[in-house]
């Protein structure tokens, strides 16, 4: 089984503490990871083990392979505040 990620570039995002009423950032939302023998089968399995998805407005679904089998392992946080002091110097 390979493991999949899938992600809509429908909807909007507001920044943590926006009080704008426009969305102020373009983005990709995650919609869920999922396994199967390809993508269409993750497709299948991502929609069987979450019905809701059909109840939402989104559409259009983008998937891509994770090419690592333990690709959660090999993930890493960053943070903008580190650079925006860096940049200040």
């Amino acid at each position: 089984m390979k493991s999949f990620i899938f992600v809509t570039t429908e909807g909007f995002t507001y920044q943590p503490n926006s009080e704008s009423p426009e969305p102020d950032i373009e983005n990709c939302q995650v919609i869920g990871f999922a396994d199967g023998k390809d993508l269409e089968d993750a497709f299948g399995n991502l929609i069987s083990e979450n019905e809701y998805l059909l109840e939402t407005n989104f559409d259009e679904i983008i998937g891509y392979e994770l090419r690592h089998k333990n690709y959660h392992k090999f993930s890493k946080t960053f943070y903008l505040g580190a650079n925006r002091k860096i940049l200040e110097e």
